[in-house]
């Protein structure tokens, strides 16, 4: 395909002897008399090049050079000007021109010219496309690794997920304990403002709380009777073997802290490392709450599920011993009309 050149003078004579030398040198040559001319030539043909006088009755060539750019920063422009108009001509480059050439000219230097900005604007847009293909390339490898990404978030969440099933079962639970403390836990943690990440981590935090009874045997884990002291130091084990599990997973890391922190207490009376008050990590107060709630309405192997009043009663006694007050103060707000919404479930 030949390369495209539209000639704009408003002298027929140079339009003339640009197209037959041009012409000869294997190039498409279209002509316009003036920018009116030039416009309607570009809006009907694809050209690579444009050779403008700069002074042309009517609107100049430095008029239609500003408005080429706008609409084609890639075609290739060549002023032509007289000796006396350098000025005009340097201001032109200034604009986005490639070149000029002043009058007289030669002819082996316009044809020489026009084949360098030829081969310059090729090799530009050669550039140009090879940057975009790129810059395509990346975009879809990119959305590729997110979907992947997507695709390994979600293989994590199901395996977590069965992998806590497996332990609820395992306790003789009926239905998730886990899943409705985790549901629990953000409901109560959306109250209080956390979100995005921190809420992310709670919600794994309260999903595998339990994960530490894996290291459990079941003869305490299922015995029917009270554990005696040594049953109760393994089982005082299980938030450590769980942070023990889960730390070493990056994207656990921030959950494995509430779950080494899900049994201690507000006075500081808890387990495994006694911390108190502020110390202990938000999302393992927030936890600890909601799952004195969980476990009071719902049927044990020991015992029926309590009506939910028992639990206002135990939030109220425990308040700043067990519970952190502020978190007890908004669960005690919050109708029970939510909790039960919170999980599909009415309380006694």
């Amino acid at each position: 395909m030949r390369d495209s050149i539209l000639i704009v003078d408003d002298e027929l004579l140079i339009r003339e002897l640009l197209s037959s030398a041009l012409s000869q040198e294997g190039f498409l040559c279209h002509k316009a008399a003036n920018v009116d001319e030039a416009f309607s030539v570009l809006g009907n043909q694809q050209v690579d090049l444009v050779i403008s006088d700069i002074m042309m009755p009517g609107r100049s060539g430095v008029e239609l050079l500003k408005d080429l750019k706008q609409v084609d920063q890639d075609i290739a422009v060549l002023m032509i000007t007289g000796l006396t108009d350098t000025n005009t001509a340097m201001e032109c480059i200034r604009l986005g021109a490639d070149d000029y050439i002043a009058k007289p000219f030669s002819m082996n230097r316009v044809v020489l010219t026009v084949k360098n900005l030829i081969e310059r604007r090729c090799l530009a847009l050669e550039k140009k496309n090879y940057h975009l293909s790129l810059e395509f390339k990346v975009q879809e490898q990119t959305e590729q690794v997110r979907r992947t990404m997507n695709e390994l978030q979600h293989a994590y969440n199901d395996t977590l997920t069965a992998l806590v099933k497996a332990l609820d079962a395992r306790e003789k639970e009926v239905g998730s304990h886990s899943e409705r403390v985790m549901n629990y836990s953000l409901f109560l943690a959306t109250k209080m403002g956390i979100k995005d990440t921190e809420l992310e981590h709670l919600s794994k935090g309260a999903l595998l709380h339990d994960i530490g009874k894996i290291g459990i045997t079941d003869n305490i884990l299922l015995k029917p009777g009270k554990l005696d002291h040594l049953e109760w130091v393994e089982m005082y084990r299980h938030p450590q073997v769980g942070y023990d599990i889960l730390s070493e997973i990056s994207f656990l890391k921030a959950p494995a802290e509430i779950i080494l922190s899900h049994h201690e207490r507000f006075d500081g009376t808890g387990y495994p490392r006694k911390l108190k008050g502020a110390r202990i990590p938000i999302g393992a107060r927030i936890f600890v709450l909601v799952d004195t709630l969980d476990a009071m309405t719902t049927d044990r192997p020991y015992r029926k599920a309590l009506p939910f009043e028992n639990v206002v009663s135990e939030v109220i006694r425990c308040r700043g011993s067990q519970f952190d007050p502020e978190i007890a103060d908004l669960f005690l707000s919050i109708p029970r009309t939510e909790w039960e919404e919170c999980i599909g479930k009415r309380y006694l």
